[in-house]
């Protein structure tokens, strides 16, 4: 009995070794300014959604800004939305919006890069019947991205 119990907790600490989430968390950095470019959304063919994503995630993100300190730069890359027509989304996917946050330093160095990848079922925003189900599908997206994005850099 001894013996199994000292594998087990072998093998647990082993398997927790590499994971860095536990008991730390990332010290806030002072952010002072804050871009966020969708180039690479528009370029994929979704200019219209990417210029409306763009103000959106600024507000999102609005509750960082400081008087000055390190620039944030959110580079949103994808938004996939699957089809969904009630009760479940017809390719069995979720929606996903992909973006990578850079903290940049006021010397120009990077002090820390985070990819994101938002994903939510596509039933999440209510009812796929009404006419704004998916604006009201992207505004969840960029809600939970901005979120991510808070909790990445400490904020």
């Amino acid at each position: 009995m001894l013996v199994r119990r000292t594998i087990l907790i072998g093998l647990a600490t082993t398997m927790l070794a590499g994971c860095q989430t536990i008991g730390q968390t990332t010290p806030p950095v002072a952010i002072g300014t804050i871009r966020v470019d969708t180039g690479p959304l528009a370029a994929k063919g979704q200019s219209a959604t990417a210029a409306q994503i763009k103000p959106m995630l600024e507000r999102e993100l609005a509750s960082l800004r400081s008087a000055r300190g390190a620039t944030l730069q959110v580079t949103v890359s994808g938004l996939y939305l699957t089809s969904y027509a009630g009760g479940a989304a017809a390719t069995l996917g979720n929606d996903t919006l992909e973006s990578e946050a850079v903290l940049v330093g006021p010397d120009g160095r990077e002090l820390a890069r985070y990819p994101i990848m938002s994903i939510m079922a596509p039933s999440f925003s209510g009812a796929w019947y009404l006419p704004d189900i998916n604006q009201r599908r992207i505004d969840a997206l960029v809600a939970n991205n901005a979120q991510w994005i808070r909790r990445a850099v400490g904020g």
